[in-house]
């Protein structure tokens, strides 16, 4: 049987529920994150929910859980769904309350933890996915600040619809300017003559907390990193591309637009960093 935390509350996924009138389905008023526990322990759980919380306060939205509440009830989701290696999502929602757009018209938000056992495809960073530039641009920025992890995916989900329809993996979206942002569900990365390249946060890309460990161990590695405004152009030159996430942590790229990159395999710095990155996740907790 599997278990969902509603509000503090265990309760069988089966029997879960949540208002019809939470103003998290009505206008996606509301936040989530999503992270992976290895053995048990949560990664970068600190900065999941600070980023939390920094959104919260955009959105003026009070979370009425501190910290060690939230690290608490992470720690029994996984555990009453006997998972060691999880897939964690953690929703608040404004809560329930009358139709209208008034945040004050709920008194109370809603918390939502699920887990699930992480199951990512071996063959995904062995042989790598397919990726293209998607007509659907992201969310400007002065809009919805992309530093809000908001209920309101819309714009990734049609930017995935479209990948559907192509018949590939991921879609790439580029800003209002045309510059490039993020994928459906990543950040991206590309390296060109052994050099690392990734978005800024000026481009309107949600500030990934994996994006930032890579940084780290990319630059304690010795890689140089640069962060700015780039082209698409320039990713057709590129000699590798790779994405990340808290869910898949470093997926390499092998075609771009049907394109092979390199030799259409998995690159030696892609592979590198995803290894660094093993390795500081197992440091940070203390994995054997």
């Amino acid at each position: 049987m599997n278990w969902v935390c509603i509000d503090g509350e265990l309760i069988p996924s089966n029997e879960a529920k949540i208002s019809v009138w939470d103003h998290g389905l009505l206008y996606g008023d509301g936040l989530f994150e999503t992270m992976r526990s290895y053995d048990g322990k949560v990664f970068a759980l600190e900065k999941h929910l600070t980023r939390l919380r920094q959104g919260a306060a955009l959105l003026k939205l009070k979370i009425d859980y501190e910290d060690a509440e939230l690290e608490r009830l992470i720690a029994e989701t996984v555990r009453a769904n006997n998972i060691s290696n999880a897939y964690i999502r953690l929703t608040y929602t404004r809560g329930s309350g009358p139709i209208g757009i008034d945040p004050d018209l709920c008194a109370k938000g809603c918390l939502i933890i699920m887990a699930k056992e992480s199951n990512v495809p071996e063959n995904l960073y062995r042989d790598g996915i397919e990726l293209a530039i998607c007509p659907v641009v992201r969310n400007h920025s002065t809009a919805l600040p992309p530093s809000i992890k908001s209920l309101n995916f819309l714009n990734n989900i049609l930017a995935k619809l479209w990948a559907k329809e192509q018949g590939i993996t991921e879609a790439l979206m580029l800003n209002q300017d045309g510059f490039i942002s993020e994928t459906t569900v990543s950040n991206i990365f590309f390296v060109k003559k052994g050099k690392i390249f990734t978005p800024s946060l000026a481009s309107g890309i949600l500030p990934g907390v994996t994006r930032d460990y890579i940084i780290e161990v990319a630059l304690s590695a010795g890689y140089a990193v640069e962060q700015g405004l780039y082209q698409p152009e320039e990713l057709f030159i590129a000699e590798e591309i790779f994405l990340t996430n808290s869910g898949s942590e470093v997926i390499p790229v092998k075609l771009l637009n049907n394109k092979p990159l390199g030799g259409g395999t998995p690159g030696k710095v892609t592979t590198r960093i995803h290894d660094l990155f093993s390795i500081r996740l197992k440091q940070t907790l203390n994995l054997n």
